[in-house]
């Protein structure tokens, strides 16, 4: 339902339609709209059927489509490890699962197109009505025409005089007079009237007049002055917003041609370790002001410019890339870096939501790439250097405990701060980078591009290199403290290079071109084999990291592709100087997990954490015939059986907290121990999968509980759903 056909949006309309004239009667007897609106709010309450109505079963058949996956997912997550536990006072599993679905991304991106969708079906039937309304009026008038027997006067002269003295056209003839007046040898107060003046005509009138290349010259002057750049830039943003394509085309065009002009005269220089950049400052304010500018619109573009011919599209990508690939080409590492476009558009733009919109439909995506390959690969090679040159930083300044940050343009404490330093600024130009990067490379032609030239380096970089780039800065930065949803947190290393794996690991083609590949798996498992070894790890924080990895490797595992390399691939890791399967090491340091013969893990507060998480990688290889047969030998399912044992019987022996006592403490540990448990007997259960694997389970003497345990879950998605759906 993300995007809706003519057939769906009519049946839509027709279940609505259904809907309204079912309770015409309780609606048409309210006495205000906002009583009709509390007995809409309240149906469900007061109407034994509507359960039964057609638009009501369609809306819980999408919400059950929808969120489906994400409820038995956070199902499976409550019994993965001790990451998932929640705190005292949240005692059903399923107020915590229904809590998680709606705090989910899918749950909002399913309110989203719910509420988009609607609003074109409630839009057309508006439109329907009003047209139908129109048309009853038109029929009225002429059938009121037709019996009037009066004369009508021609008041076309006294038309012609209104039509000619409206505010919202402009002769030819004033528009010259403005251009000329606008010139940069006029007195600033006629150029702020002139100005003043354009702001009040259509833009279509301006940029179609035979004077528009003197007054596009003169504007984009006037856009360097400060007492005159804010009304140009308000006759720009008038323009955006109320001008067909080819007009807006001309205004975009027009403002990034001056913001080249202005940081090809100005050279503002990058700070140095000991300076900053003033946003406050009126040279740089102006600049951020006309960057926002141009990128409110590049997001905005999307929406509308399929509807007209690529050219136009062709030109405005064009202009951005020639903007932001300016001055690349002489940038350094030192103190006299030119402070450049892109930095200050990544200021405004962290997460590049511009290029992600550009690069999501095929119309523009097509022409973003060819550009790219043709004639602005530079553009490429500066994200990539940024990647490299901060995997570099990261790596010197290792022993550093703070990892550079910048929060996101949206929190307003961004431009409270007024000052970026030199650490600012690269980092957000890092997550700029990266986020061009991670979207580029999940398309074919985006890949390639690949390998890249890159200065100071002897070789090309490859597709394989950069991934290992990121995985390395990963490890060097470990992920936030749980639950932290701040900007900050979003942006931090770890995050960014996950949601990229992520995304690699979605797409068959994407994983085999740039996940399974020997030194991207041999990255992945150096802190494992590490630890098998003895080993000091340079690792920050060894157990998140490790989680983290454990996340990657699941993905992995869970394709046919990922599956059968771990199994049968035998060059990918170097284990006691000897080459060993992937899926062996796995799970060898899943039985020292489980047996706690990790000294520097056990102490860890994630240990059930990290080891839940390598266990659902042992899952995805064992719950097949081809995975089981290679793991068999481990006796796995041995080690999981004990391990629930023994917890089972820890479990029993904690005592029932007494109601008003103090058990903060104990209520927490006691929930800590049930997720652990139940983690366990979902890692049993899924050896059911095969039926080699359940004669194993059975070997275990743990197969009741498991069934008992599927069950429960059975029961608890069921009310999960029926919540979901109240809600």
């Amino acid at each position: 339902m993300s995007q809706l056909s003519a057939g769906d949006e009519v049946q839509l309309q027709s279940l609505l339609k259904q809907l309204l004239r079912s309770i015409s009667d309780k609606i048409s007897g309210a006495p205000s709209t906002e009583c009709a609106e509390e007995i809409l709010l309240h149906l469900e309450e007061t109407d034994k059927n509507f359960h039964n109505y057609e638009f009501v079963r369609y809306l819980r058949q999408h919400v059950e489509s929808s969120l489906g996956p994400v409820v038995e997912d956070e199902l499976q997550n409550l019994t993965r490890g001790g990451q998932h536990a929640v705190g005292p006072g949240q005692d059903t599993s399923v107020q915590v699962v229904t809590r998680r679905t709606r705090a989910s991304a899918q749950y909002h991106q399913m309110l989203q197109t719910l509420k988009a969708t609607m609003m074109v079906a409630v839009e057309s039937l508006i439109t329907k009505f009003d047209e139908d309304q129109l048309r009853k009026e038109e029929m009225h008038r002429e059938i009121e025409r037709c019996q009037s027997n009066s004369q009508f006067t021609d008041n076309c002269s006294d038309s012609d005089s209104s039509f000619n003295q409206s505010y919202a056209f402009i002769r030819q003839e004033q528009l010259q007079v403005l251009a000329e007046q606008l010139d940069s040898n006029k007195p600033k107060e006629v150029r702020r009237e002139a100005l003043q003046a354009l702001c009040c005509a259509p833009p279509s009138d301006v940029l179609s007049c035979e004077s528009w290349s003197t007054l596009r010259r003169n504007l984009c002057s006037a856009l360097t002055e400060p007492d005159l750049s804010e009304n140009v830039l308000q006759f720009f943003a008038k323009s955006f917003s109320s001008s067909p394509l080819n007009v807006t085309r001309e205004i975009y065009t027009s403002l990034a041609k001056s913001l080249e002009s202005a940081f090809l005269s100005q050279r503002l220089n990058f700070p140095t370790r000991s300076a900053a950049v003033d946003i406050n400052s009126p040279q740089i304010r102006r600049l951020l002001k006309q960057i926002r500018l141009m990128n409110d619109f590049q997001k905005e573009v999307t929406t509308f410019w399929i509807r007209h011919p690529e050219k136009y599209m062709e030109e405005i990508i064009e202009s951005t890339f020639c903007l932001l690939s300016f001055h690349h080409d002489h940038g350094s590492t030192g103190t006299e870096k030119t402070l450049e476009p892109v930095h200050l558009l990544s200021l405004l733009d962290i997460k590049a939501t511009w290029f992600n919109k550009w690069m999501h439909g095929y119309y523009s995506r097509t022409v973003v790439l060819r550009l790219l390959e043709r004639k602005y690969k530079t553009l490429i090679v500066s994200a990539l250097q940024q990647c490299l040159h901060f995997s570099e930083s990261s790596e010197r300044s290792s022993s550093e405990a703070a990892d550079p940050h910048v929060e996101d343009s949206s929190d307003p404490g961004l431009l409270q701060r007024g000052v970026f330093t030199r650490r600012d600024l690269e980092y957000s130009f890092f997550v700029h980078s990266l986020c061009i990067l991670g979207k580029l490379i999940i398309y074919t032609n985006g890949r390639k591009l690949f390998p890249i030239k890159i200065r100071k380096h002897k070789d090309p970089v490859t597709l394989t290199d950069l991934i290992v780039v990121l995985i390395n800065i990963m490890y060097r930065h470990p992920r936030p403290s749980n639950g932290d949803s701040s900007p900050t947190g979003s942006l931090s290393p770890s995050c960014l290079v996950m949601e990229v794996l992520w995304m690699l690991c979605e797409r068959t083609e994407c994983a085999a071109d740039c996940l399974h590949q020997t030194p991207v798996i041999e990255t992945l498992l150096a802190p494992v084999v590490a630890l098998l070894n003895a080993q000091q790890t340079n690792l920050k924080n060894p157990a998140a990291t490790l989680i983290l990895i454990a996340d990657v490797l699941a993905r992995i595992a869970n394709t046919d592709r990922g599956l059968a390399l771990f199994l049968y691939e035998k060059n990918l890791v170097v284990a006691h100087s000897e080459k060993t399967f992937a899926a062996h090491i796995v799970v060898q340091f899943t039985l020292r997990l489980l047996n706690k013969a990790l000294p520097s893990l056990s102490g860890s507060d994630a240990s059930q954490t990290l080891c839940g998480a390598f266990i659902f990688v042992c899952r995805q290889m064992y719950n097949t015939c081809e995975g089981l047969q290679v793991l068999q030998t481990y006796g796995l399912h041995k080690a999981i059986a004990a391990a629930w044992k023994k917890m089972s019987s820890l479990s029993e022996r904690i005592p029932t907290p007494v109601s008003g006592s103090c058990t903060g403490p104990s209520t927490q540990e006691m929930w800590n121990r049930l997720v652990w448990e139940e983690t366990m007997l979902g890692s049993l259960l899924n050896f059911a999968a095969t039926p080699r694997g359940l004669l194993l389970l059975q070997q275990t003497g743990a197969i009741n509980e498991c069934v008992s345990y599927m069950f429960s879950r059975f029961t608890k998605k069921l009310q999960v759903n029926n919540e979901l759906i109240k809600s």
